[in-house]
């Protein structure tokens, strides 16, 4: 099973991706992941992209592919693919299924998480966590049992993220729109795109998740 998972950030896809991975054993491939990994191992394909990064240049499609590539060859048949954050752009989505026929492969499905943008904003800048466990809470969803005293731990401290700003948070949504935009009508035209509620439960988005894939 190879599939794109889609979603803005704060939408649970990095949690369903992580459930993927344990339940179906499934490999989440993040281009961002991969290429700092082979860029730090120095592999051919990383010494070739350290070089275009130093240079100041953006990363090319073909250094891109070549990444996913390798990591597919290193897969194996056994597991399915999770593809994050690639691709990106109607180029990138022919490519992708050159790379996936050379290993056999083809793309199952596209599943992307739906949110509401104003509930989203609401969701991120309530967010905070424990400084010293990393416990994490919510100013409306989920406050700790005693007031400023971690559930876990005990302490007093905690820490928002300095990003978890509402301005943040929307300039995010406008850049996923701006890149989901392009390769969504490629993927439709073969009716593979699936849209469920990324704000529902998260064990309700793993089951209607796992619908899609049983299908």
């Amino acid at each position: 099973m190879n599939i794109i998972l889609l979603g803005p950030p704060g939408a649970g896809k990095g949690t369903q991706a992580q459930r993927l991975e344990e339940r179906r054993g499934m490999r989440q491939l993040s281009t961002g992941d991969m290429l700092r990994a082979a860029v730090k191992a120095g592999t051919p394909v990383g010494l070739e992209a350290k070089a275009v990064m130093e240079r100041g240049e953006l990363v090319s499609d073909e250094i891109v592919s070549k990444l996913i590539d390798a990591e597919l060859a290193a897969m194996g048949e056994g597991a399915g693919a999770i593809f994050d954050g690639y691709p990106r752009t109607e180029a990138q989505a022919r490519s992708l299924d050159g790379i996936l026929a050379l290993h056999g492969r083809t793309l199952d499905h596209v599943i992307e998480l739906e949110v509401n943008e104003d509930a989203l904003v609401e969701r991120i800048t309530g967010r905070f966590t424990c400084a010293n466990c990393g416990a994490g809470y919510h100013d409306v969803f989920k406050q700790p049992a005693v007031a400023g005293v971690c559930d876990k731990c005990g302490s007093a401290e905690f820490k928002r993220r300095p990003d978890d700003n509402e301005e943040t948070v929307r300039t995010r949504m406008a850049e996923y729109r701006a890149k989901t935009a392009p390769i969504l009508p490629v993927y439709e035209a073969r009716g593979i795109v699936h849209r469920i509620d990324g704000m529902a439960d998260i064990d309700a988005v793993s089951e209607a998740i796992a619908e899609i894939l049983a299908s």
